[in-house]
């Protein structure tokens, strides 16, 4: 299984950017994919969340009205589309993903219980 991260970049306050997590190594039918960020100096913390089974099963507070999740199965890449981006949002963004049954049906996984990781992609949004 792999996950390749892609899109990130330096960009202004306010403006967008997408990114995209190609994968490769499963089917693509039972998953629950998330994307993840890491600040520096900050835990690691769950961004969205979309399964297989149900789509959209999680957005954090921080981002909802700003960011969204979605998927392409016929190109197996599930994007974050990111909008009127904030300084805080400047991380490390992760894509991962759990190919247990129950998750994929839409239980939202804990960080621990990702069987894969990308390997990241960095978001600077400046001021």
């Amino acid at each position: 299984v792999q996950l390749v991260e892609s899109g990130g970049g330096l960009v202004q306050a306010g403006r967008s950017l997408r990114l995209s997590c190609a994968t490769s190594g499963f089917t693509f039918d039972d998953y629950a994919i998330g994307w993840i960020r890491q600040a520096p100096g900050k835990k690691r913390e769950a961004v969205a969340v979309i399964s297989s089974a149900d789509g959209v099963v999680y957005l954090a507070d921080s981002v909802k009205g700003r960011f969204t999740i979605s998927s392409d199965k016929a190109k197996k890449t599930v994007y974050l589309q990111m909008n009127s981006l904030k300084p805080e949002d400047t991380a490390v963004y992760y894509c991962a993903v759990s190919l247990n049954r129950h998750q994929a049906m839409g239980i939202i996984p804990l960080l621990e219980e990702y069987d894969y990781w990308g390997q990241g992609t960095q978001v600077t949004v400046s001021s």
